[in-house]
């Protein structure tokens, strides 16, 4: 049924006023908010901005973290046919204005005084932002700006109207339709300036419930928010599917209790990236490896059970019953309490997505019994394109078509998509709408993959990124460097690969190592280290990434298409690469050109056959100070492998 999302919010006040729509941790108290106190706060806000000037297709951006104020007022806005923008919070101030200027935007929320610092630092280039609205008051009481004041003032004189016209907030509720824009969410900028991608009430909303359709999920699930609203997977999974369904969502109380917060509430539908699943993972055999030795003994040998049973287990298979015997009781004492301690104890679906997961890491959850499964889809087209069923969870797959999704592959091998939650374009850029939307309503996902036999989606890499080798023994070989950067980065001690080939003789990359985890291996060897820096060049680290590049390159020997991308020479980074620094997205992809131009002398040192080579990098700190870091870089050459040929 075809609907918005103030309505949804009037439905679910109405139908269930006292249940509890969302939850907030305050001083270590969780706060619940029912759905009748959130409509009426919603209703405040909607009056408040309408007397501050709101008006129906007008832009308003929100900056914070998960908080009920702030999903309120994105309600509030959506509920005066305006449409939010939420920007990530942990941007810098200077990539706020061209989204800002470019959705000729006059409102903001901001949740606190960093936010508010923010945006006061460019109002000059933003001349048109009039209104500032703020959560937390902490720190801004001699504040004394044009245009700036409390959210509760907004509240306050909203009650106000409300109270007056009493129909006011309903009636405009009404005038919403499902095919006007509910909200628009700015790409991440791998090249170039970030597109606004421009989304109605229908196409989020069909896609929520596409995927709550697929996964039965209802009103008694727990959610928790924890990424970015900015990202449209966040806005999809608490926000669409919250008023969908109308689930329970939970907000931490910061990020630092993220983890705290997850085992608190104990989702029954969690979603993370790869990245969060890898880093509780390597937290868990961090602590393992300090345990005393029977329990390590204990974990190890149930761990193996595990890996033997469990993904059968998971996919509705039988097994014999001295393994079901074992698995039961390694269920009792090793993956029920490892459940418990990671927070997923009443998991009954988790999704990853926006990377490729390792294949152990992938197993290592559904071997413990989390239902954990991927999911494909971008922002272009409202998440959710393919999904895995229950059963059919595979790690080298992204799923099968859900409801209403089509899929073809063209004849250069990129992955077309006909959806009905695609976007309805780029907000003034027809020409790159034009590019990416055919007359037919084919999305172009610029992804290479294919349909399996199975009817799984199996995705390759980038198209634009899918290159040749040039020259040397491998001339003319397939070079995928997304895929060869996630088997490496499938290792819990490298964080990231920037790998390069394309119109090369060889592959060569450049890698950043996971400094908790590799921290926590020298110490275990008593080797010292003043930072990451200096842990970095350690010949012993040396070592230690260089097998993991030469198991990459065995493993890479046995494929066929891309048994030339095996890595020939490597280098490990004196810095990680940050969003801040220009280095990656806000959602953490690898910004692959800029790093090419920023570290131009040292692919010519990889390519050139130095085994050193000198470099300085400026940095800049969290509180907008610059710096620079110096250091001379080993680079190592790697054993490659003949391909294996397929038999005959």
């Amino acid at each position: 049924m075809e609907t918005t999302f103030p309505q949804l919010l009037l439905n679910h006040a109405s139908a269930r006023p006292a249940d509890t729509a969302m939850r907030e941790k305050e001083y270590g108290i969780w706060q619940a908010i029912s759905w009748a106190d959130m409509a009426a706060l919603v209703e405040h806000l909607a009056c408040g901005l309408h007397q501050a000037g709101l008006r129906q297709h007008d832009h308003m951006v929100v900056i914070g973290a998960n908080r009920p104020r702030l999903y309120a007022t994105m309600l509030a806005v959506q509920s005066l046919g305006a449409v939010p923008i939420a920007l990530y919070q942990d941007a810098a101030a200077p990539e706020c204005v061209f989204p800002i200027n470019n959705a000729e935007v006059s409102f903001a929320f901001a949740e606190d005084q960093e936010q508010v610092d923010k945006l006061l630092e460019i109002r000059e280039q933003c001349p048109q932002l009039n209104h500032i609205y703020f959560d937390d008051p902490r720190g801004l009481r001699n504040y004394d700006e044009p245009g700036l004041a409390a959210l509760d003032e907004l509240i306050g004189s909203g009650k106000a109207f409300a109270g007056i016209h009493t129909d006011f907030f309903k009636e405009q509720v009404a005038k919403v339709q499902p095919d006007d824009v509910a909200a628009m969410f700015f790409t991440s900028g791998t090249t170039g300036n970030p597109k606004g991608v421009v989304h109605t009430h229908d196409t989020l909303l069909n896609r929520a419930r596409a995927g709550a359709d697929f996964d039965k999920l209802t009103h008694k699930e727990d959610v928790l928010a924890y990424l970015p609203p900015a990202w449209i997977g966040q806005n999809i999974f608490s926000y669409a599917q919250w008023l969908s369904c109308g689930y329970v969502v939970n907000c931490p109380e910061s990020a630092a209790t993220v983890t705290i917060d997850l085992k608190e509430v104990g989702p029954t539908y969690y979603f993370a990236p790869p990245r969060v699943f890898e880093g509780l993972l390597t937290s868990v055999m961090i602590r393992m490896e300090d345990a005393g030795t029977l329990k390590r003994k204990m974990f190890h040998y149930f761990m193996d059970v595990a890996k033997r049973v469990g993904p059968t287990l998971m996919d509705g298979k039988t097994v014999g019953t001295g393994d079901r015997l074992l698995y039961a009781m390694g269920d009792f004492l090793v993956y029920g309490p490892l459940r418990n301690n990671l927070g997923f104890s009443r998991v009954r679906v988790a999704y990853t997505a926006g990377e490729a997961i390792g294949p152990d890491l992938f197993s290592f959850y559904r071997s413990i019994g989390v239902n954990l499964k991927q999911l494909y889809g971008s922002t272009e087209t409202a998440v959710f394109v393919c999904l895995q069923p229950d059963h059919e969870a595979r790690a080298d797959t992204v799923g099968v078509p859900c409801k209403g999704v089509e899929i073809k592959v063209a004849d250069n091998g990129e992955i077309l998509v006909k959806s009905p939650g695609l976007l309805k374009g780029y907000f003034k850029n027809p020409e790159a709408t034009a590019e990416v939307l055919t007359a037919e309503g084919w999305y172009h996902t610029s992804d290479a993959g294919f349909l399996d036999a199975h009817g799984h989606l199996k995705i390759i890499d980038r198209v634009k990124d899918v290159g040749r080798i040039q020259g040397g023994a491998n001339d003319g070989a397939m070079f995928a460097p997304k895929y060869v950067e996630n088997k490496l980065k499938f290792f819990q001690h490298i964080k990231e690969v920037v790998a390069y080939g394309d119109g090369r003789d060889k592959v060569c990359v450049m890698i950043n190592i996971d400094f908790e985890a590799v921290g926590n291996w020298a110490e275990r060897r008593n080797l010292p280290y003043a930072g990451y820096t200096d842990l970095a060049q350690k010949p012993e680290v040396y070592q230690l990434i260089k097998e993991c590049v030469e198991k990459v390159n065995a493993d890479l020997s046995v494929d066929t298409l891309l048994a030339g991308s095996q890595v020939s020479r490597f280098l490990v980074l004196h810095k990680e690469l940050d969003a801040d620094d220009g280095e990656l997205t806000r959602t953490n992809k690898v910004r692959r050109g800029f790093i090419a131009e920023k570290y131009d002398v040292l692919i010519d040192a990889l390519y050139g056959g130095k085994t050193s080579q000198f470099i300085e990098t400026q940095v800049k700190f969290e509180d907008g100070r610059t710096g620079k870091v110096s250091a001379t870089l080993r680079i190592d050459d790697t054993k490659t492998f003949a391909p294996v040929k397929a038999a005959a």
